[in-house]
């Protein structure tokens, strides 16, 4: 099992994801927790507003929403009410069970994983400490929830191409090992064709390189070190310098490696706009937010670089699948900066297979509940849905059949 947790100031746009692909046929709404009544009968803006109302207990916390993936092996032996108490436990091992969560079943993959919607402010209006939770608690729980139902241990199979490295924690072990390793990574796998681009990379996992003020001893030296950034971006602890790394990451070394690196990464220059036009191709309006986290869904970070007045100028794409780094005006003048905030608006509407907004959509699924105070979406016993999607096999985990809305030609077209 793959437990992936990305936090988030828009618990809105992890919603509009999810029900997108329910309208889809590519998921279903599977199981919630604290939504009082029938939730399947509950619009999106329903759902949203019962988030809203938890956040608002806490306007301070701007950083209140998670977006919770686990994946499991398509040889895993799965069936609703294991999963049911698969999501719970761990939900219960991250210290989120009494929190409101919606859970979706997604099988748009050749494997089955869900999707979980949740907030960490508390009933009381206090928030639940998130930094590191990843490896403080979700690993944990992640191995001891292995081990109870024997599923594939992560790492065992490939489950996702999510980023192999893992992001730095500021006090989760010793600050040099965790910069050297992390900078010895980016540097050897990613293809960087520049400074900015490397270290656009690096801030994918929480490093940065600084070279100085262009006035500074170390700026006019080509001098270069290593800080960790906090949830905040904000340097954290004591800095490294490039030649205290056994690697050395120097600037004279980095630039060795520009120019191999922009041949290279020439094979997947399409691939990655490839990915950036479906998710043009998936909204009738989409804001920079809601962009950047259906990017983050596909293994892409999207790093907007804005100046002292908050301007944005500039955007560097990260692609963890390919491990390439583009500059968005290096994809064409469409994938600028410029161009793409130009084509943000103001909401996530995602386009619909009959051209209705999502808060139109209704569910096909009714909802039951079990010992665990939880609240299941279930399909008809006669349909057996939800077993057939989990049992099937790798080689039988066939896409729905869903009529593929025409592609646009260029993403000009919707700029």
């Amino acid at each position: 099992m793959v437990a992936k947790i990305v936090s988030g100031k828009n618990i809105r746009g992890i919603l509009i994801y999810n029900e997108n692909k329910v309208e889809k046929g590519e998921a279903i709404l599977f199981m919630a927790s604290a939504f009082a009544g029938d939730i399947d009968k509950l619009k999106l803006v329903q759902k949203a507003e019962r988030f809203n109302k938890r956040t608002m207990l806490n306007p301070s916390v701007k950083t209140n929403a998670l977006h919770i993936t686990l994946n499991f092996h398509p040889s895993d032996q799965l069936d609703s009410e294991k999963l049911q108490r698969i999501v719970s436990e761990y939900m219960e091992q991250i210290g989120f069970d009494q929190q409101p969560f919606l859970v979706y079943l997604h099988e748009d993959t050749h494997h089955p994983h869900v999707h979980i919607a949740t907030t960490n402010i508390r009933s009381d209006g206090s928030r639940i400490d998130i930094h590191g939770i990843g490896y403080r608690r979700s690993e944990q729980a992640r191995k001891s929830i292995e081990q109870k139902y024997n599923l594939t241990v992560a790492g065992c199979r490939s489950l996702d191409n999510s980023p192999k490295i893992k992001p730095a924690v500021y006090g989760e072990g010793p600050t040099k090992k965790t910069i050297s390793n992390i900078v010895t990574a980016v540097m050897k796998q990613y293809r960087y064709s520049s400074f900015p681009e490397f270290n656009a990379a690096l801030k994918a996992f929480n490093i940065t390189a600084d070279r100085g003020g262009e006035e500074s001893v170390m700026y006019q030296k080509r001098g270069l070190i290593y800080s960790i950034l906090d949830d905040h971006g904000n340097k954290i602890g004591i800095p490294l310098k490039a030649s205290a790394i056994y690697a050395k990451p120097t600037l004279d070394n980095l630039e060795k490696r520009f120019d191999k690196n922009r041949t290279e990464r020439k094979v997947f220059r399409e691939q990655l706009k490839d990915k950036i036009d479906g998710v043009f191709n998936s909204y009738e309006s989409i804001t920079k937010t809601g962009f950047e986290l259906a990017l983050q869904e596909i293994g892409v970070t999207a790093d907007f670089r804005r100046n002292q007045q908050g301007r944005i100028y500039g955007v560097t794409f990260i692609d963890h699948g390919t491990k390439s780094v583009f500059n968005g005006s290096d994809l064409g003048k469409a994938y600028s900066a410029t161009a793409l905030t130009r084509s943000f608006g103001d909401r996530d509407i995602p386009v619909t297979q009959l051209g209705k907004t999502l808060e139109k959509t209704t569910s096909k699924y009714f909802t039951s509940n079990d010992s665990t105070g939880k609240i299941h979406l279930e399909t008809p016993q006669k349909t057996g849905y939800l077993d057939m999607v989990l049992s099937r096999s790798d080689q039988g985990f066939m896409q729905p059949t869903v009529k593929k809305k025409k592609r646009r030609k260029k993403l000009q077209q919707h700029l």
